[in-house]
């Protein structure tokens, strides 16, 4: 990686999120950017925690999980890392699991509602 830094503006068009939001995962340790007076500059280590932090939330994840779990890297290294991951995606995968159980349910109720009233319309 290169030691490249990118302003605050540039990290959250590179990420297409909001200031507000940026300011939010430093507040909650999930980047610590270099600060110079007002400025704020993010290495490449802390773009690769938005792109993980990124891909863990369209995952589902919880923040505090995320931060959890990008800690471990720092205190016990890749493997623990690794580990970690894999119960996290255990979990996270039975919890999507049964929301798409649910889900399916309620469409399934919604089509039978649906076509009962279409039919005492056609009567």
């Amino acid at each position: 990686m290169t030691d490249q830094r990118l302003s605050f503006k540039e990290m959250c068009a590179k990420f297409d999120v909001t200031p507000r939001t940026l300011r939010y995962y430093e507040y909650i340790e999930l980047l610590q950017p270099e600060r110079d007076g007002r400025s704020r500059w993010y290495r490449p280590k802390e773009v690769a925690r938005m792109t993980l932090i990124l891909r863990g939330r369209k995952f589902g994840f919880q923040l505090e999980d995320i931060r959890q779990w990008l800690l471990i890297y720092e205190q016990d290294g890749t493997d623990a890392q690794m580990r970690a991951w894999i119960d996290l995606a255990d979990r996270q995968l039975a919890e999507l699991d049964e929301q798409r159980s649910q889900l399916d349910e309620a469409i399934e109720e919604l089509q039978k509602l649906r076509d009962d009233t279409a039919t005492i319309l056609n009567d």
